[in-house]
């Protein structure tokens, strides 16, 4: 098994508190900086920020890379 699929996770479901329930998400970009991007989980229920995740430069220069290697 390649051990690269398990460097980056993504969410695809997480608690709402509003809905009270785990609920499909929705990742948005939600800034920008030179060392790193920040995005945000929303609720696909309530559109309610249920979390966020950071992706810094090296990270997404290596996903790229593989990226590259695969095809």
């Amino acid at each position: 098994m390649n051990q690269h699929q398990f460097e980056n996770f993504t969410a695809s479901s997480l608690y709402c508190e509003n809905c009270q329930a785990t609920m499909p998400v929705r990742e948005r970009l939600l800034l920008v900086l030179p060392d790193r991007e920040i995005f945000d989980y929303l609720c696909t229920g309530c559109a309610s920020s249920v979390g966020q995740r950071e992706v810094t430069g090296g990270e997404k220069l290596m996903a790229q890379d593989r990226v590259r290697r695969i095809r």
